[in-house]
């Protein structure tokens, strides 16, 4: 069985019918059964939330305030590349090698999503789950119609050969797209070349003549409000230290006397040593305060010249800023400008290269198209060899779905490399369409999957691409809903004989209401409905062995003690064995 990744657990409380659930899974197959309206699908439903689908307040179980689902994974060994990139993106991290997503939904409707116990958005967990885990239900057949959805199939089968001619298109592809855009966006501003030139010099040349300096601005400001209030400063210093300094009344005088009595009694009185430290501090704070005043009033002295000179920068620096920038802080606005003027050379120079550069550029173009083009040719040489090879794998292995003569054909619709291509051909996936067909026996005429497969045939193509595919792009559990739809008899043995098979490779989990399904699981799953009249439950409950031909028996008869029920569910049971 599987070593990879899997699906450990899943816990679900107040959803639906279902009070409370708790599965532990196996690696191998585990199959989900129960009567119709027992709560399968509702198992299912909550992994669907719990991995990041909708979310839906209906979905409370009435008289619950909230619904709570958990899935825990178990991650063997290193985490994939682009599993531990997903995290990084996320915060979110693998701890004691498990990986925990949770949903809760309140009845109101509001949606929580944890990731390990680090709250992410809804669409993380579905990011992170396209790593971990592959759910097939009716949708997903649906899905298959879609050539968007047949390429990625073809794509995953074709593994590292697609995928490194993918990344070597796909760069040339963005590399091809930014080059068309910027020719583009030249053309466009060709128009208005000459005025945007002229602008962009009249800019320069301002800036070079105003030679702005980093913090300029509020320097000036604040220098001018100094020089323009000198008297005014001169009367406050010049009261200040008249008042901390005069010797007969001075602040100084007074605090040195009570310093001078409080130095008598020093040492005497463990309370008053501590206020004569204070009035000490105080005086010798006040001294230096009184210095630092004579200074300044030495300092200061009127310069009309100075505010002058000063007063005409700012009226200069306001010029400019009103003509050229745009913001409430000027020295901001004045940062912002210089690196305009440091790239203004270079725009100017692009301007002026005008046509050259673009002539330039589309000869660049012309080269990038053509490796654009063998990349592509190289892609869809790739794409046609991996099809070629899925259309006989999946063809072998529908002979083991009792569907021995149907072919499937997965066609590399390509244009003509030869021929002129257009614009459109290129896209961001390739120059290819995908298109899956079959073929109901070796003479009849090809027919698209849509048209030409039942929802039963659907079902079993599904099966058998993944079965194919886990072999050489496995993901580490694969979910099966109604998979057996439009299935039975011998077609339903196989198609739990291929569950089985893909289970050695994957986690399969499979809910079915077929026997010959549910007899080829490793674990088995019985989803159950109680009711008392009022209140229905739904509880989920690991078979043991003797549990499993009962429960078989019922799905082949209805009745879990019939006697040829149970003894056709051996039968069933012991196919597994000789398998």
């Amino acid at each position: 069985m599987s070593e990879r990744t899997y699906l450990e657990e899943i816990s679900i409380r107040n959803l639906g019918i279902i009070e409370e659930s708790h599965l532990e899974l196996g690696r191998g197959l585990n199959v989900l059964t129960g009567e119709t309206g027992a709560g399968k699908t509702m198992i299912l439903t909550a992994l669907n939330l719990v991995l990041g689908g909708k979310s839906d307040s209906a979905l409370v179980r009435t008289g619950s305030d909230r619904l709570t689902a958990t899935a825990t994974f178990a991650i063997a060994g290193e985490p994939s590349p682009e599993l531990s990139e997903a995290l990084s993106e996320n915060d979110a991290a693998i701890e004691d090698e498990q990986l925990i997503f949770a949903r809760s939904v309140t009845a109101e409707g509001k949606s929580k999503a944890l990731c390990s116990g680090v709250t992410v958005p809804a669409s993380a967990l579905s990011d992170l789950s396209q790593y971990l885990i592959e759910i097939h239900g009716q949708s997903a057949n649906t899905q298959l119609v879609k050539s968007a959805r047949q390429r990625e199939l073809l794509d995953r089968f074709g593994g590292a050969a697609i995928a490194s001619s993918l990344n070597s298109y796909g760069s040339l592809f963005d590399s091809y797209t930014e080059a068309k855009n910027k020719i583009r966006a030249m053309k466009s501003a060709s128009s208005v070349r000459d005025s945007e030139i002229a602008e962009l010099e009249e800019f320069l040349n301002g800036w070079s003549a105003l030679k702005a300096t980093r913090g300029e601005y509020s320097s000036t400001v604040d220098e001018i409000s100094r020089l323009s209030s000198v008297e005014d400063l001169r009367v406050a210093s010049s009261g200040a230290f008249e008042a901390a300094a005069n010797e007969e009344a001075g602040a100084l005088t007074a605090l040195g006397s009570a310093k001078r009595f409080l130095e008598i009694a020093k040492g005497r009185d463990s309370k008053l040593d501590a206020i004569a430290e204070q009035v000490a501090e105080s005086f010798y704070a006040l001294d230096e305060a009184s210095r630092d005043l004579s200074s300044y009033i030495s300092s200061l002295e009127a310069d009309p010249d100075r505010l002058n000179a000063l007063q005409e920068r700012r009226a200069a620096l306001n010029s400019f800023l009103k003509k050229w920038g745009s913001g409430s802080d000027p020295d901001t606005v004045l940062v912002e400008l210089a690196a305009k003027a440091k790239s203004g050379r270079e725009s100017i120079a692009d301007l002026r290269g005008g046509d050259e550069r673009i002539s330039e550029l589309e000869g660049e173009l012309a080269e990038i198209k053509k490796n654009l083009l063998n990349a592509a040719k190289k892609l869809s040489k790739a794409r046609a060899d991996a099809a070629s090879a899925l259309s006989a794998a999946v063809s072998e292995e529908l002979t083991h779905l009792s569907m021995p003569h149907t072919q499937l054909i997965v066609d590399v619709i390509s244009p003509d490399f030869e021929g002129a291509l257009k614009e459109s051909d290129f896209t961001p996936h390739g120059c290819n369409e995908i298109s899956i067909s079959i073929k109901a026996h070796a003479t009849a005429s090809k027919v698209a999957i849509a048209k030409g497969a039942s929802g039963g045939e659907m079902s079993r193509i599904m099966l058998a691409l993944e079965v194919v595919i886990a072999k050489t792009h496995p993901v580490g559990t694969y979910i099966f809903d109604e998979v057996d739809a439009g299935v039975g008899g011998k077609a339903a043995i196989e198609v739990g004989r291929r569950l089985h098979l893909l289970a050695q490779s994957s986690q399969v989990i499979v809910v079915t209401h077929l026997p010959q399904v549910a007899a080829w699981a490793d674990t088995h799953f019985r989803v159950e409905k109680r009711s008392d009249g009022l209140i229905v439950e739904s509880g989920v409950e690991k078979l043991s062995q003797s549990q499993r031909v009962e429960e078989i028996a019922r799905m082949l008869a209805g009745l879990e003690e019939s006697a040829s029920a149970l003894e056709h569910a051996s039968e069933l049971l012991a196919m597994r064995g000789e398998a």
